[in-house]
C-alpha cells in the first residue's frame, strides 16, 4: 500500500455558525490524519467542534471528538496518540465553528 504524505487538504475556513466538511474520502483511499491545527484569525474568541463522520451520518453529539475553545489569535494543535482513520468512501472530517470563523489545516497521509 502505498500513501501520500503531507497536507491533506487546504487551509479552509469555516464560518462562524457554519459547519465545513475538511476532507472526504473518495476513490475507496484510506485518509489517516495525525494532526487537525485550528487558529480563531478573527481577533476574538472562537469556539470549534471537531467531527469524524461516517458515510451518510451527520455532525452530532454521537460523532463529536473534540471541542477546542481558540483565544484571540491562538492555534490549537489536536495529535492523537494515533491516526484518525476515515476508510469507506463518504466518511467525513468535519469542523463547525460556533462563535467565530475557525482556519482548519489537517496533515497526515491518503492511500496513493
Amino acid at each position: 500500500m502505498a500513501l501520500e504524505r503531507g497536507k491533506l487538504a487546504p487551509v479552509t475556513v469555516v464560518a462562524s455558525g457554519a459547519t465545513g466538511t475538511i476532507i472526504t474520502v473518495a476513490s475507496s483511499k484510506k485518509v489517516y490524519i495525525k494532526s487537525i491545527m485550528l487558529f480563531s484569525p478573527s481577533g476574538s474568541t472562537a469556539t470549534a467542534d471537531v467531527f469524524v463522520v461516517p458515510n451518510g451520518g451527520s455532525a452530532g453529539n454521537s460523532t463529536k471528538m473534540f471541542k477546542v475553545a481558540l483565544a484571540a489569535d491562538e492555534t490549537a494543535l489536536l495529535e492523537p496518540a494515533y491516526p484518525i482513520v476515515l476508510d469507506t468512501d463518504g466518511d467525513t472530517l468535519r469542523v463547525t465553528a460556533t462563535s467565530q470563523d475557525v482556519n482548519v489545516l489537517i496533515t497526515g497521509d491518503k492511500e496513493a
